[in-house]
């Protein structure tokens, strides 16, 4: 199992778990809209006794305005 390690945006910082390695851009829901985030490098922590495999992900667009002030 890989874990996508997400970098900007309002869901930076946060670790998600990933079907499939070979992802690009992940698209996430987000409040009403959706969130994507493209990925930005390689594959880390890929042996068999050093973790689950860690991908970069950074924030790059979303659906729907993300202004907190619109609640």
């Amino acid at each position: 199992m890989a874990i996508a390690r997400l970098t900007g945006g309002p869901l930076d910082g946060q670790f998600i778990p990933m079907k499939d390695a070979d992802e690009t851009q992940l698209i996430l829901p987000y409040s009403e809209g959706q969130l994507i985030y493209r990925r930005v490098g390689a594959a880390e922590n890929t042996g068999d006794s050093d973790g689950a495999t860690q991908i970069a992900f950074a924030y790059d667009e979303s659906t729907e305005p993300l202004d907190p002030a619109d609640d």
